[in-house]
């Protein structure tokens, strides 16, 4: 399931790298296609709805909302499992599916993250930790391909509180009973973690799987966080992340050491 505006150039190298790669037969490509103004995606769409295993829903609604484009998403799909993937991603791993669905098929566990790559090779998601600079972080980002940091977390498959949405494998039916991902208090930031706590208040486990691999060009399809409207919009989302998680927050993220460093990401002692 992946959203897409206009961006055809990585769009296509995500496509792909799945169509290429992917051993499991069994699988459906769902383009959302949100607000799109130039012809050529459009061309691009119909040359991709040539291949059976690929659909194209369009988004109804104006403006970008992560959120509420998700859950159209999956509202409109009936499998068993779903993935949202972000358009800016390519696959490494060709045996994903079967990794992702070897845990996400366990009734005691909700969601399932990969590990992603900066366009250099470095680590740019290895799990989320609760309460990194008050709010929740990508831990180990930065640390190059092959190099293993503290007690080699980023090559083993764990518990962790929360995965990254830019690449995020759950069962369908988790989405409808933890009510959807939050379209109001989280229409682009902290929605996956928020997400992700829903599902463990349910008493469900979020696994992280370093064994299924993929780069993630970051924000090449949306830009950062660096206008006036963007800033205010993150600082209104975060605040909102802060209130909801307040006793998560304070209580301390039970797979993250309390001894351990709430201002960096990379597991550094407590000063």
């Amino acid at each position: 399931m992946i959203p897409n505006k206009d961006g055809i150039k990585l769009l296509k190298k995500c496509i792909e790298s799945i169509l290429k790669l992917t051993t499991y037969d069994n699988y459906e490509i769902v383009i959302i296609e949100n607000n799109s103004e130039k012809e050529e995606t459009f061309e691009y769409y119909k040359k991709l709805e040539e291949n059976e295993k690929i659909r194209v829903i369009k988004y109804p609604d104006k403006g970008f909302n992560y959120s509420r484009i998700i859950n159209f998403g999956v509202k409109n799909c009936d499998s068993e499992f779903v993935l949202q993937l972000n358009n800016d991603t390519e696959l490494l791993t060709p045996d994903w599916l079967q990794k992702f669905i070897g845990y996400a098929q366990r009734e005691d566990i909700g969601a399932v993250g990969a590990r992603l790559y900066y366009g250099d090779k470095s680590i740019q998601h290895a799990g989320i930790v609760v309460g990194i600079g008050g709010l929740a972080a990508n831990m180990l980002t930065a640390l190059p391909k092959g190099v293993h940091a503290y007690f080699g977390k980023d090559c083993l498959i764990q518990d962790v509180s929360a995965v990254t949405g830019a690449c995020l494998f759950a069962k369908r039916s988790i989405y409808e009973e933890v009510g959807f991902m939050d379209e109001e208090n989280f229409v682009v930031a902290f929605n996956d973690v928020d997400f992700c706590l829903k599902i463990r208040k349910k008493g469900y486990k979020i696994i992280y799987n370093p064994y299924i691999e993929l780069m993630h060009y970051e924000s090449k399809s949306r830009g950062y966080e660096n206008t006036p409207e963007k800033k205010e919009r993150f600082e209104k989302e975060s605040n909102n992340f802060r209130k909801k998680w307040k006793e998560v927050i304070e209580k301390g993220d039970p797979y993250y050491n309390p001894n351990l460093s709430l201002t960096s990401a990379d597991y550094a002692v407590k000063s």
